[in-house]
């Protein structure tokens, strides 16, 4: 057992931040034409229609989602980084699609393209080759952070760069940029050692009958189906109501820089409270009640500048503690042994209702009205509210890792048995073929020297397995 060390090697710090930079890359360039979308494409050949302005907007959702799982399954197979550089061209090319494009149908054709480039599932399993077990969580939420901090950023420097450079300009810049960063991929981050199956980032077919069967996880699925529906809907109509306000579309940033960094700030008090204060449930509950009453908040004062940019500030906040505890939510219930399928199906439905959403909100757009696409985010947070509201709240507890010697079947069985026994330990995965332990522990009472002492003292066995 080597010595377990409380920070990252250089090696370690160089692989997460590339690799972080990496998927923020992809999700700038999926969040950068949110604010600005919806006023350029109705300029577009076929744009008029607002369904297909919708389907053009989300269209790469349907796409992430159908193939982000199977393009993880094919890192497996052929290797992290040929399957990255294949997404990264892919979606380089759905960008020089979109910025060619002379109709609204074109678009969609570069927007599906871009979105085939499911780059998240091979980056999250090159994530964990290039990182030991105990420090893997603090890689994962680099690229957690990396992806706030793209969105709010997206928000701003959009309608900037649209007045300098347009949205096919834009478009353009993204491919540009995925093209970047290939060498990225090639020549900062190293190549893994191994490369394995990691049961805690990636999916599992043998899971998926018990992920979708788990109720408490299904109710946070449709969560993140319904809050990245309800966000795309909200680019579908909002550009509309601040230009309406006075405001031309290169102007927008006044409103979102002041909302994004407020609300960002406004965020971390009820994170803190909600992990360290054990009140998970009742912020949750809390976020999703703001939420709904930020929509309900532009349909009334959208004629007012001023009350937008309130009601934006509300809907925000609400938005970034519900993204940021979802994730959490999920690794705290889901079963240890089916963690990483949980989270393959949690982000594969985000993707699904960013689809859904765009699409929803372009349909009734143009069939119903604007003010529609507020009572369809205020409904949908409604059914949410009250499907939220029969959950168990989530146990105080955090998932711990440990990397373990070469041992045996039989010697992880036995180690799991001890493991089990010990104070603050929910459960349990000790896997021999990954050599690692794998504990969900009490955030209170847990005993880490006990653990540590246990985990060090494992002594390898001839046999090990592959």
């Amino acid at each position: 057992m080597q010595p377990i060390s409380e920070s990252m090697t250089p090696a370690e710090r160089r692989a997460s931040t590339g690799l972080a930079s990496i998927y923020g890359l992809r999700m700038l360039g999926l969040f950068i034409i949110l604010p600005v979308f919806a006023l350029y494409a109705e300029h577009l050949p076929g744009g008029q229609s607002h369904l297909l302005m919708g389907i053009a907007l989300g269209a790469y959702g349907l796409t992430q989602a159908i193939l982000q799982i199977p393009a993880g399954w094919l890192s497996d197979r052929y290797g992290r980084k040929p399957v990255i550089y294949a997404s990264l061209i892919l979606f380089a090319l759905g960008s020089f699609i979109a910025a060619s494009a002379d109709n609204i149908y074109w678009v969609i054709a570069g927007r599906v393209v871009q979105g085939a480039g499911a780059l998240n599932a091979a980056v999250m399993a090159l994530t964990a080759d290039l990182t030991r077990e105990e420090h893997r969580t603090k890689a994962m939420a680099m690229i957690g952070i990396t992806i706030g901090i793209t969105f709010s950023i997206s928000m701003v420097l959009s309608p900037l760069l649209n007045s300098v450079i347009g949205v096919p300009g834009i478009f353009a810049l993204t491919g540009v940029l995925a093209l970047l960063a290939i060498g990225v991929v090639k020549w900062v981050i190293p190549d893994p050692a191994i490369t394995r199956f990691h049961s805690d980032t990636e999916a599992s077919w043998g899971h998926f009958a018990e992920v979708l069967h788990n109720r408490e996880l299904l109710r946070l699925d449709f969560g993140i189906f319904s809050l990245h529906a309800i966000l795309m809907s909200v680019f579908m109509q909002v550009p509309f109501v601040l230009k309406r306000d006075g405001l031309e579309v290169g102007q927008h940033w006044y409103v979102y820089l002041p909302v994004m960094l407020v609300a960002f700030a406004l965020m971390v008090p009820p994170i803190i409270i909600a992990e360290k204060k054990a009140k998970m449930k009742q912020i949750f509950m809390v976020a999703i009640f703001l939420a709904m009453a930020g929509q309900a908040l532009l349909m009334v004062v959208q004629n007012s500048l001023w009350g937008v940019a309130i009601a934006l500030l509300v809907f925000f906040t609400a938005f970034n503690v519900l993204e940021a505890t979802l994730p959490s939510m999920i690794s705290k219930i889901a079963p240890l042994s089916a963690k990483g399928t949980a989270m393959g199906v949690y982000s594969s439905v985000q993707f699904l209702g960013a689809f859904f959403g765009a699409a929803a909100g372009g349909a009734l757009m143009q069939y119903v009205g604007g003010n529609a696409v507020f009572v369809f985010a205020i409904v949908l947070l409604l059914v949410w509210l009250v499907v939220a509201s029969g959950m168990n709240p989530p146990a105080a507890v955090s998932t711990k890792l440990y990397h373990l010697d070469d041992i045996d079947e039989a010697a992880a069985l036995e180690l799991q048995k001890k493991l089990a026994q010990l104070q603050g330990v929910r459960e349990v995965m000790v896997i021999a073929a990954e050599n690692i332990a794998c504990l969900k522990v009490d955030m209170q009472g847990f005993d880490k020297d006990a653990v540590e002492q246990l985990v060090t003292i494992t002594p390898p066995q001839s046999s090990p397995q592959a």
